[in-house]
């Protein structure tokens, strides 16, 4: 009686560890990528210059909607983010209809059409545009090392 005590013990103590390894295991690299997605839009929607900033990579390329000329420098990400969400308040951003393609464990594509918003003489207006953001993870964080927004053709 006693041995078959311990053995259901051990059987649901195994059983117990078994359930919270699965539930501990780490994230897939898309939901990972789209975490970083996630902050972007959740940065942009705050007007936080610095979290927006923070999430791209040192040496990432960038072509924001108004960029005239490929963004290379971090200074150069800042400069556009300081222009471009000090204005209009308050801002906003979605990303509606997407697809996201890993690539390896280490990098991810995010690309569809988002909606960003903004607010002019009391009126809220709305831009929609196509987005791609490639993630990469170096060490252990997911950084955007290449973003590319334009506008959506009228015509």
């Amino acid at each position: 009686m006693k041995n078959r005590k311990v053995r259901a013990s051990c059987l649901w103590l195994a059983c117990v560890l078994l359930l919270s390894a699965c539930r501990s295991g780490t994230a897939s690299p898309a939901d990972d990528a789209m975490q970083v997605v996630e902050r972007w839009a959740k940065a942009f929607d705050e007007s936080n210059v610095d979290t927006i900033v923070s999430l791209y990579a040192p040496d990432a390329l960038f072509f924001g909607t108004g960029s005239k000329t490929l963004v290379s420098a971090p200074q150069q990400i800042r400069s556009y983010f300081e222009a471009a969400l000090q204005k209009d308040k308050p801002r906003g951003a979605k990303l509606l209809d997407h697809s996201v393609r890993v690539v390896s464990d280490n990098v991810v594509i995010v690309t569809g059409m988002d909606r960003v918003s903004g607010t002019k003489d009391g009126n809220v207006y709305y831009a929609d545009g196509r987005v791609s953001f490639v993630l990469e993870k170096r060490g252990a964080a997911w950084q955007i090392v290449h973003f590319h927004r334009s506008a959506v053709p009228t015509t």
